[in-house]
Formats: C-alpha cells, sequence, structure tokens
C-alpha cells in the first residue's frame, strides 16, 4: 500500500462566507457545484481547495502566532506578478515580495484569517 499525496487541502477559517469572497474575488477561484456542509469547495484544476468553518474545539484566534504556521500552501497562477498587483492594489497584506525563482514568478500574501498563501507562475 502506498499513500499518493495530497488531494484535498482545506482551511479552517471565521467566517466561511467571507473567506469563500476572499478567494472567490481575490484569486479567481470558483465554487465547485458540491460542497460538505460547513464547507465551500473550489473548482480547481489540480488538488481541491476548500475553505471550511472550524472543527469542534478550534478556536483560530488563540492560534499564535497565527493560523497555519508551520505549514506551507502553495498556489499555481498563470501571472503571479498581475495576482500581486492586484492583491496589493487592494490592501492584501504581501508578506513576501515578488521575486524570480526555480517555481517561477513567486510571492506570498496573508489571507483574512492570517493563513500565508504563496502565489507561483511555473507549475
Amino acid at each position: 500500500m502506498t499513500v499518493t499525496g495530497p488531494d484535498f487541502i482545506a482551511l479552517q477559517v471565521r467566517d466561511l462566507e467571507k473567506a469563500a469572497t476572499f478567494y472567490e474575488t481575490q484569486l479567481g477561484l470558483k465554487r465547485a457545484p458540491v460542497a460538505p456542509p460547513h464547507a465551500v469547495v473550489f473548482a480547481t484544476g489540480t488538488i481541491a481547495f476548500a475553505v471550511r468553518e472550524p472543527l469542534p474545539g478550534v478556536d483560530l484566534d488563540a492560534v499564535t502566532p497565527q493560523p497555519g504556521t508551520g505549514v506551507v500552501l502553495w498556489m499555481g497562477a498563470d501571472d503571479a506578478q498581475g495576482v500581486h498587483d492586484k492583491l496589493q492594489a487592494n490592501g492584501v497584506p504581501i508578506t513576501v515580495p515578488p521575486f524570480d525563482g526555480p517555481f517561477g514568478r513567486t510571492f506570498t500574501f496573508t489571507d483574512p484569517d492570517g493563513y500565508a498563501v504563496t502565489i507561483h507562475d511555473r507549475v
């Protein structure tokens, strides 16, 4: 038996609709037609991605310094610089400015719940 790797990623968020709207309007993700209760799944072309209400006992406000610390979430884009420019213009915090590296143009932003998300354009 072999594990083939990640096939679903979900971020626990404080306000489901606010988080879903952020990923729709800022990154252009589209909602999938079907989702489990208490979650919004996006129709991504690779690994499924979702935002969801916190599981019982999870207090995102008690997590320090921020939710997701120690986890690196990368998303591919066809134009990382364009995504960066849009996010920056809309006041989204950019934690690592754009740079060219082995995965193409790359930068990191922080979403409304404090998750650091890295965008790159070489997939």
